[in-house]
């Protein structure tokens, strides 16, 4: 199973209006499928448009990894090598911090990922998770 359209549009609309509500600086949303394919993305005015591979990055190295970005920071401070390693199997493609959340659904299996960038990686977090909890899924960060 996968996330939906109609879910991955919930989770961008409540993340982006958590920002809002927290007032924090221009958000960029992707929503990752299980297979690592972009469902959806939204990138606020403001935002840089740098943004999209930030936010896919962090959703992706979740997916790929089936580690939530926390977790992959963790890893890397503890061993580069194996980010740095893990980042040349998949490409360059993986951004190993806060901000990459896995979603699972009512049974806990991994539905796909969410990658939220624009503030800091903790309020990236909290706005991601609100937008999945709105959803009606879980989010691992």
């Amino acid at each position: 199973m996968s996330v939906t359209l109609r879910k991955a549009r919930t989770i961008i609309r409540k993340t982006l209006e958590k920002g809002r509500e927290m007032e924090l600086k221009p958000l960029s949303v992707v929503v990752l499928d299980s297979g690592g394919h972009v469902q959806a993305f939204e990138r606020e005015d403001g935002a840089s448009p740098g943004r999209f591979g930030i936010a896919q990055g962090k959703a992706y190295g979740s997916i790929m990894l089936g580690l939530p970005g926390s977790a992959q920071k963790a890893r890397a401070d503890e061993q580069a090598y194996f980010m740095i390693a893990m980042n040349g199997v998949y490409g360059g493609k993986v951004v190993p911090v806060p901000g990459g959340i896995l979603m699972r659904d009512r049974k806990g299996v991994v539905i796909g990922a969410v990658g939220v960038t624009g503030d800091t990686s903790d309020n990236d977090v909290i706005a991601g998770l609100a937008g999945i909890a709105a959803a009606g899924l879980t989010g691992d960060a």
